[in-house]
């Protein structure tokens, strides 16, 4: 769990036992690619880390595989439309790649939050990073064109490397037909 450790305290100054009481509460976990993490219609009870590989979110629209989020190592996720409410997902959350996650149950994590004060710090630091890159995904939809935002994408060869053309296509909000022209002209 070192990747771990040294994320947080990248994030946040932690005293060795509230560490410990953390570290305590989490299990890490070997996912393989393709692997369903959280099934549409299910009650998301989880908050992960990824350490290594990836993740998305989808849902399926006319029998459309429809590609939402995607997150890649040193990320927090869970899908919290559904576990603060406590109400069935309506999305699919899947390895992208083979992954190594660390995993806190809600229990735990509303638990840590309540003793060790830097934890609640951390957790908060998290959603608005997270809040952040959510509005910039709507405000890119808003504001620019999908060459723009495939420009964008590019800045990060990871993503470009890792998702398959139809699922970042529809993270673009465009067909893998639109992609492939965008691409086209480009090169």
């Amino acid at each position: 769990m070192e990747e771990f450790v040294t994320f947080i305290r990248s994030i946040v100054g932690i005293h060795d036992s509230d560490l410990q009481l953390l570290l305590s509460k989490c299990v890490k976990r070997s996912v393989p690619r393709g692997q369903l993490i959280l099934r549409k219609g299910q009650v998301a009870s989880k908050y992960f880390f990824i350490v290594s590989g990836g993740i998305r979110f989808f849902y399926d629209q006319n029998g459309q595989e429809m590609t939402t989020w995607i997150s890649f190592k040193n990320e927090f996720f869970t899908e919290i439309s559904s576990l603060n409410p406590q109400r069935p997902t309506r999305f699919n959350i899947e390895t992208i790649e083979d992954s190594e996650l660390v995993v806190i149950d809600k229990k735990d994590m509303d638990f840590l939050y309540a003793h060790i004060s830097a934890w609640e710090v951390f957790g908060r630091k998290i959603w608005e990073e997270t809040s952040v890159r959510m509005i910039d995904q709507i405000i890119n939809f808003q504001t620019m064109t999908a060459e723009e935002r495939y420009l964008s994408f590019m800045n990060n060869p990871e993503f470009l490397k890792k998702i398959p053309v139809k699922q970042l296509a529809a993270i673009l909000g465009i067909t893998p037909n639109a992609l492939s022209r965008i691409r086209k002209n480009i090169r």
